[in-house]
């Protein structure tokens, strides 16, 4: 037997306490053996190895690779600018390292907050006496006093409890207030047990006593906090395909620099002349400006996300968000409004809201006794917070207060002068009030509890008999409000001749109503999740709430749709196998309900193990395993718990569902950006690649120098890039279903287009223009040019300047890689319109200014140059529309044949 199934006394027994607590002894005794009450830290990776983390991962290697070869090549051939290369990579990888740093070092926090949650003092019994201590020094064993307000410091059995009430939201995500009371459970599960009180929930009522039997990392909040510390955090898809992305490029950059090192040799290169040639090749190969235009692209998207209420904290989260294919929400704060709300009464014979009953005043007051219990009976304090006064208490008493408010249209409060208090086996609470009329008992709790001791029902017109009929009718009405996932609470009264002996005199009552709460739905979320479904995300709904509740949540919403959905409680999910629940999760509706923070780890797990990209949504302690080993964890900004905002990658800032879906708008925006750019910035490897290609080969004089290239990929293009990663999304952007898992960020659709087409196109137009100033200049084929020579700086400027000039037409065809340029608009992106002004800027300074033609060896261009370059770079963008319009006509075609 476990101790919630002890009795009081058995409880104390196996915990070898006592009704008048532990002696000082006994408790300094316990406290070394079993430590502080706090949660303890996981010992987690050294500082000073995260950080040295982010300056050696496979990407950074290359880089650190292609500036040690930067500086090796300019240490065997001086002044050519390979330093000033090296330099420049050096710059991009200390920047990108400390900014991946810093944000990782943000997201390691979680344990402060979990620390935060628990109280820091609690009153206790020991040795008869009652004192405040630390809530670190409770030991198993102490016997604790609770009341109203109180957060339950450790997990506790109730010794006693008079009207208690506690919150458990944040430990096992049920949303209404949960009655404690000190009786042995035969509950199985410890979490729902009526006499336990877990640590990190809190009393919304009532008072109570209690031992405790487990502090620390042994209460069931700190086996949640050590999934949270011990759980891993997957890489997002956007850190894998940059992985994978590395590797291609390395191989890609090693595989060429090798190839033209033997072509080189076969042509009788010298060694080091061959050597220092391949070097070129594999460095400009290497999209140095890659790092930086990710990193600035994903926080340029976040900040977009924040103006939209969802806070990205860590950037690989935002593409991430784009590819998912399964939502895991929440109930309790998430899809609803995290309030209780009474939204159906049954008054006479009729199915009414509170607000058909407002419309009607004269309804209200044929049945004022019905809303007078409503207003009267209950325990709430008033307290003034801020200058105002508010109601402090159960919040299903709160919402009952102002029901009758509303449907009243004024305030009667009545003194009270008698109560009988509620207890579980009673399941009803009765005040008895002074009237204008005489005193009158009100009394509300359960039906199945009230309707023994009723003889009359209130109509319209006034009292009647409460025949077997009328029975029936209210029995039929109170299932037909649980179906409907309401909490229901029936309603009586009777005058009194006087208030003694209050107990007994709870008979003859007349039956005024019945009362339907709920924890009402969001209005926003039914759009969201209509939106979901059109994008092909599937939404399953994971609740620590009733069955009955999150089901009828789930249709009103739109989450379930079919006649039969899958409902699994956590019960059955225990004793489903791997295989059975991956079977599960293929039906169409699924709710999990009554489900604990382990079992929510392992329906995430389930969904990755299909090839899901996971979101999952959370507020409370119970959450944050899941949300941390979820490909993205999305907690709740305004009701959430620290311990979930600090384990989740995104927070919603308004705890609003309907803010995931323009997230995951953006997120998935982010992905085909990326795309954009990296067609941008591949497509100008292919002509800072074929001037050395001609210089090995032709025996040409070297068309396009080192700090030339370098002035393309960390200069020139950078702004333009970004640009093409910070476009807003796509129309239809949302109509279609999630990318695969398989497609690929850098496939060879996107390599074949960059390198054999754009990539083309920019190097004959590049070559042209050198070739042009050269044999304008008198050059002959053979003829060697050194580097101080005015032609030959002329001519590396004209094939400097063409790449500028086809990269600005290039970024106007990334844009729209989908369809014709001049269907799209050509402003609404501000920052390709800066970029290309920089752009214009950057060649102007560089090929027309003293200190840019010192710097990056160049020399003004004639008119006729730009003249030559303008026509090459418009037929540029004509092939580029053919080419659009033969695979949009294409589609079609095949598009059609598979119809047919």
């Amino acid at each position: 037997m476990k101790i919630h199934q002890f009795s009081v006394d058995e409880a104390l027994a196996s915990l070898h306490s006592r009704h008048e607590g532990l002696s000082a002894a006994e408790v300094e005794h316990r406290l070394r053996e079993y430590g502080a009450n706090r949660v303890e830290q996981v010992q987690g990776e050294a500082l000073w190895l995260s950080f040295i983390r982010e300056f050696v991962h496979f990407f950074a290697l290359i880089l650190w690779i292609a500036a040690g070869l930067a500086f090796f090549a300019e240490s065997r051939h001086p002044g050519e600018g390979m330093a000033t290369l090296g330099y420049a990579i050096l710059g991009v990888i200390v920047v990108n390292g400390l900014f991946s740093f810093w944000q990782q070092y943000r997201a390691e926090r979680a344990i402060l907050a979990l620390q935060k949650l628990l109280p820091q003092h609690v009153k206790v019994l020991r040795d008869g006496k009652v004192g405040l201590i630390l809530a670190a020094d409770l030991v198993p064993g102490d016997v604790i006093l609770l009341q109203e307000g109180d957060n339950v410091p450790a997990d506790c059995r109730l010794l006693e409890a008079f009207s208690l009430r506690v919150n458990n939201a944040t430990v096992t995500g049920e949303s209404l207030p949960q009655a404690r009371d000190a009786v042995p459970s035969i509950e199985e599960n410890l979490e729902h047990s009526r006499n336990t009180l877990l640590a990190g929930t809190s009393a919304v009522s009532g008072e109570g006593r209690a031992v405790v039997f487990a502090t620390g990392m042994h209460t069931e909040f700190g086996k949640i906090a050590h999934l949270t510390q011990t759980a891993g955090k997957t890489r997002s898809p956007l850190q894998r395909e940059i992985a994978r992305l590395s590797r291609l490029i390395a191989i890609l950059a090693v595989t060429l620099g090798l190839a033209f090192f033997l072509i080189g040799s076969s042509m009788h290169m010298s060694f080091w002349d061959n050597f220092i040639f391949a070097i070129g090749i594999i460095v400009a190969n290497v999209p140095e400006g890659l790092l930086p235009t990710v990193t600035l692209s994903l926080a340029m998207a976040t900040q977009r996300m924040a103006r939209r209420n969802a806070l990205i904290r860590h950037l690989p989260s935002v593409e991430a968000l784009g590819s998912a294919t399964v939502i895991c929400t929440d109930k309790t704060g998430t899809l609803t409004e995290n309030r209780m709300a009474v939204s159906a009464l049954y008054l006479g014979e009729q199915l009414l809201t509170p607000t058909a009953v407002h419309r009607q005043p004269e309804l209200a007051q044929a049945y004022h006794r019905f809303f007078e219990d409503a207003l009267l009976c209950h325990n709430l304090k008033e307290t003034q917070l801020d200058g105002k006064w508010q109601l402090m208490g159960d919040p299903m008493e709160i919402a009952l207060v102002r029901m009758a408010k509303t449907c009243l249209g004024e305030i009667r409060g009545y003194p009270k002068i008698n109560e009988v208090p509620f207890d579980t086996d009673r399941k009803r609470l009765s005040t008895i009030h002074q009237t204008p009329t005489g005193v009158v008992l009100y009394c509300k709790g359960a039906l199945e509890a009230l309707l023994p001791l009723c003889t009359q029902i209130q109509t319209a017109t006034g009292t009647a008999p409460l025949t077997p009929d009328a029975r029936q009718d209210y029995l039929n009405a109170q299932e037909d409000m649980a179906g409907r996932g309401l909490r229901v609470l029936a309603f009586a009264w009777r005058m009194l001749e006087n208030s003694h002996n209050a107990p007994a005199q709870e008979r003859d009552l007349v039956l005024s109503g019945l009362v339907g709460l709920e924890d009402p739905p969001r209005p926003e979320v039914p759009e969201a999740i209509r939106k979901c479904r059109a994008a092909g995300i599937k939404v399953i709904m994971v609740t620590g709430d009733h069955p009955h509740t999150a089901q009828a949540i789930g249709r009103q919403i739109g989450q379930v749709q079919t006649d039969n959905p899958v409902v699994i409680t956590g019960a059955q999910l225990r004793r489903l196998s791997e295989i059975q629940l991956r079977f599960v999760l293929d039906a169409p509706d699924i709710i999990f309900a009554r489900v604990g923070a382990d079992q929510k780890m392992r329906i995430v797990t389930a969904l990755k193990k299909k090839k899901h990209v996971v979101a999952v949504t959370g507020d409370g302690v119970n959450d944050a395993p899941a949300l941390k080993i979820a490909d993205i964890g999305i907690a709740m900004g305004v009701g959430g718990t620290d311990v979930a905002k600090e384990a989740a990658d995104m927070i919603l800032l308004d705890d609003n569902f309907a803010s995931i879906v323009a997230a995951i708008e953006e997120g998935r925006a982010v992905y085909e950006n990326i795309r954009k750019f990296l067609t941008y910035i591949l497509t100008s490897n292919i002509p800072e690649i074929v001037p050395y290609l001609a210089f090995a080969l032709l025996k040409i004089p070297l068309p396009l120098t080192i700090i030339q290239i370098l002035a393309v990929d960390l200069g020139t293009d950078m702004l333009p890039a970004l640009g093409l990663g910070a476009a807003r999304p796509e129309p239809g952007n949302m109509a279609r279903p999630p990318r695969p898992r398989k497609e690929r960020l850098l496939d060879w659709r996107l390599l074949t287009r960059a390198y054999l087409f754009l990539g083309v196109m920019e190097a004959i137009v590049a070559m042209a223009a050198y070739f042009y100033v050269l044999y304008s200049g008198g050059w002959h084929w053979g003829e060697r040019l050194t580097g101080p020579e005015p032609l030959y700086l002329q001519a590396t400027t004209a094939c400097f300047s063409a790449i500028i000039v086809t990269q600005i037409v290039n970024v106007f065809l990334c844009k729209t890689p989908g369809r014709s340029v001049f269907g799209a608009p050509a402003f609404d992106n501000r920052i390709i319109l800066w970029g290309i002004l920089l752009e214009i800027v950057l060649v102007i300074v560089i090929d027309y200014t003293a200190w840019g033609n010192l710097v990056f060896g160049t020399m003004p261009l004639a008119p006729d140059v730009w003249l030559f370059i303008l026509p090459f770079a418009l037929a540029m963008l004509l092939l580029e529309e053919l080419r659009k319009f033969a695979v949009a006509k294409w589609k079609r075609w095949t598009g059609t044949l598979n119809a047919g």
